[in-house]
C-alpha cells in the first residue's frame, strides 16, 4: 500500500485561462474602436460618437484586456495602431460594413416604394395570370421589386412557414391554424382525352364514365392530384394511375400520345391531339385562393400587394391580355386580286 500524501504533495490545478471573447461582447465596440483608430484620439472619438472620454477609454482598455493585445501605442494623448491594431481594424472595417449593408437591404426590402416581394404561384398560373397581374400591380408601384417561386402548393406552404415567402396563390385552399387564406377565384377543370378517343366526339362528360380509364396526373402533393382523387371519389370510383408527372403541359402530352386521360385546368393555347372535355358532374373546378401566414406582419409593399390580389376577388382568372388584339373595324384588310 503507497503512504498517505501530505498536503505538500496535492497537486495545485493549473490556473483556468480565461475564454477568448465572444462576437456578441465584441460587437458593440467594434464601432468604438474604428472611430478612435480613424481619429488616432480618444476625444475626438469620444465626441464623434457622442459618448464620455472615460467610457470610450475604459471600452478600449476593455478591448484590448478581451483580445489580450495592445491595439494602440500611446503617444500622450495621440494614439497609432500597432501591426496587432492594423489587422484588427481591417477585419473590424468588413464587418461593420457587413452590418451595415445588412441594415440598408432589410430598410430597402421595407420601403413602400422600391422594397421586395417575395411571391409563389402554381405552376399552371405562370403563362397568364401572373404576369397580367405583376403588369397591373406595377402600373401603380413601378419601382416594388419582385422574387417570383412557381412550386406546387403543398411545397409554397412550407417555403410560407420558413418565412421563404410572403405571399403565394395555391389550390386547394389550405385549412391550417398556422396559414391565413382567402378564396380569390375558381377555375372549371377539364377531362381531356387523345383526339383519337372514344369520348373526343363529346362536348360534355360526366366523371362517371372515365371510371375504367387509365388517368395520367400530377404527384402527389400537387393541388390538382389531391383534386382529382376526390372527385373520382364523389364520382363513385379510383382512378387507375398510369402516369405521374410534375406539368401540366407534360400531363397534356402524354395524353395526345394515348397514354392516358387527365383532369386539368384549361391550357392558355390549344394543344393539338387532344380533345377537352366540361365535365357536368361531379362539379369540377378548383379554388384559386392566397395564402400567408398568421400573425407575420407585413412589411409596406407585402401590404400593398396583398390589397391588390384581395381587390381582384373573382376577376383573378378574367384579367385582360396585356396584348389586345388590333382593332380591325377602321382599316378594312384589302381586296384580294382575282
Amino acid at each position: 500500500m503507497s503512504p498517505p500524501r501530505n498536503k505538500k504533495d496535492t497537486p495545485v490545478p493549473a490556473p483556468r485561462q480565461a475564454a477568448p471573447p465572444s462576437a456578441l461582447a465584441l460587437t458593440p465596440r467594434l464601432a468604438q474602436f474604428a472611430a478612435v483608430a480613424r481619429h488616432e484620439h480618444v476625444t475626438r472619438a469620444a465626441q464623434e460618437l457622442g459618448i464620455p472620454q472615460s467610457s470610450l477609454s475604459r471600452a478600449l482598455a476593455r478591448l484590448e484586456e478581451d483580445l489580450g493585445v495592445a491595439l494602440f501605442a500611446r503617444h500622450g494623448r495621440a494614439l497609432s495602431l500597432t501591426p496587432a491594431g492594423r489587422t484588427f481594424l481591417a477585419s473590424a472595417e468588413r464587418a461593420l460594413a457587413a452590418v451595415e449593408q445588412a441594415a440598408e437591404d432589410v430598410r430597402s426590402d421595407a420601403d413602400p416604394a422600391t422594397g421586395k416581394v417575395a411571391f409563389g404561384f402554381l405552376h399552371t398560373l405562370g403563362w397568364e395570370t401572373v404576369p397580367e397581374l405583376l403588369r397591373a400591380f406595377r402600373a401603380d408601384h413601378p419601382r416594388v421589386r419582385f422574387a417570383l417561386v412557381q412550386n406546387y402548393g403543398e411545397a409554397m406552404l412550407e417555403r410560407l412557414r420558413a418565412g421563404e415567402l410572403d405571399l403565394c396563390l395555391t389550390s386547394p385552399m389550405p385549412e391550417a391554424p398556422d396559414l391565413v387564406a382567402r378564396r380569390l377565384d375558381e377555375q372549371r377543370l377539364r377531362l381531356v382525352v387523345p383526339d383519337d378517343h372514344r369520348l373526343a366526339t363529346r362536348r360534355r362528360v360526366r366523371l362517371a364514365e372515365a371510371a375504367e380509364e387509365s388517368f395520367v396526373t400530377l404527384e402527389p402533393g400537387y393541388g390538382m392530384r389531391r383534386i382529382l382523387d376526390t372527385l373520382c371519389a364523389e364520382a363513385g370510383f379510383t382512378p387507375r394511375i398510369a402516369f405521374e408527372g410534375e406539368e401540366a403541359e407534360t400531363i397534356r402530352g402524354l395524353v395526345a400520345a394515348g397514354l392516358g386521360v387527365a383532369l386539368l385546368p384549361p391550357p392558355v393555347f390549344p394543344r393539338p391531339g387532344v380533345r377537352e372535355l366540361t365535365v357536368t358532374a361531379p362539379r369540377a373546378v378548383r379554388e384559386i385562393g392566397l395564402a400567408w401566414l398568421a400573425g407575420r406582419p407585413d412589411p409596406p409593399p407585402v401590404a400593398a400587394f396583398k390589397r391588390f390580389l384581395l381587390g381582384r376577388r373573382g376577376q383573378l382568372l378574367r384579367a385582360p391580355s396585356p396584348h389586345p388584339a388590333p382593332d380591325r373595324s377602321a382599316h378594312p384588310a384589302p381586296e384580294e386580286r382575282p
